[in-house]
């Protein structure tokens, strides 16, 4: 591997947090660089068309390209299986490494490992999607054994427009969920600015905040054989193992 270390990040098109919050997760680890691949994501809906865009056609073939890069893991950092299913992931990791070689993890599974490594049974919710979108998310933990005891969401469906909301907002998201004290709290959405208000809330309030950006870059390293560890001011995660 002469040394280097390079993660393939796959990416909704309207995406415009993920790629820069990446990057400065890894600014500790010089070693390690990020590369990005984009697919057409455009709105977070229940409709045929909004859940078509998540098909694996289009996402593989972003993996192809990004292991013409020679990466050594590929991470889907989305959290399109929160809504449609959490199995939709498990196959989706599956067809990337069948078609590339490459080992595959996504947002949504990386939350789902730590949750488990912690036993967290409480859980507490932020995202910014929409009522019925956040209903199937919630159901979709339910049926995991975690509850959702406290949620927030801002009803949008536009995913460029997460990107806009800003950090106080979250942050007040966040707050108003921790307040029921929850076993953990997940910020669900590559594109919205939770990252860098972790390591402060949860010194704050003794919880931990597992973001989605956050928890994709924990596993891609974990996979490409980099210890967490060495990364440090982004939370909780980065301890577990």
């Amino acid at each position: 591997m002469n040394g280097r270390v390079r993660l393939g990040i796959l990416t909704p098109s309207s995406n415009t947090v993920l790629e820069p919050l990446t990057s400065a997760i890894l600014d500790d680890l010089p070693e390690v660089t990020a590369h990005f691949a984009r697919f057409r994501v455009t709105e977070i809906a229940l409709s045929p068309s909004s859940v078509a865009q998540f098909d694996d056609a289009q996402i593989l073939g972003a993996a192809e390209l990004l292991a013409d890069a020679k990466v050594d893991a590929i991470a889907w950092s989305g959290t399109s299986a929160a809504w449609l299913g959490f199995a939709r992931d498990v196959a989706l990791c599956d067809h990337i490494l069948k078609s590339t070689g490459r080992p595959a993890c996504t947002a949504v599974l990386a939350l789902n490992e730590v949750l488990a490594i912690n036993g967290v049974k409480r859980l507490g919710l932020v995202t910014p999607y929409r009522d019925d979108v956040q209903a199937k998310i919630v159901a979709n933990y339910d049926a995991a054994g975690i509850a959702v005891v406290s949620e927030r969401h801002l009803g949008i469906s536009d995913n460029y427009a997460f990107a806009e909301e800003p950090p106080d907002r979250i942050e007040a998201l966040i707050r108003e969920v921790a307040a029921d004290k929850p076993d953990a709290i997940a910020v669900v959405c590559t594109n919205m600015r939770g990252a860098p208000l972790v390591s402060e809330l949860e010194a704050e309030f003794d919880i931990p905040i597992h973001d989605s950006v956050a928890v994709t870059v924990w596993k891609s390293l974990k996979l490409a054989g980099v210890d967490p560890t060495r990364v440090q001011g982004w939370g909780r995660v980065f301890v577990s193992r």
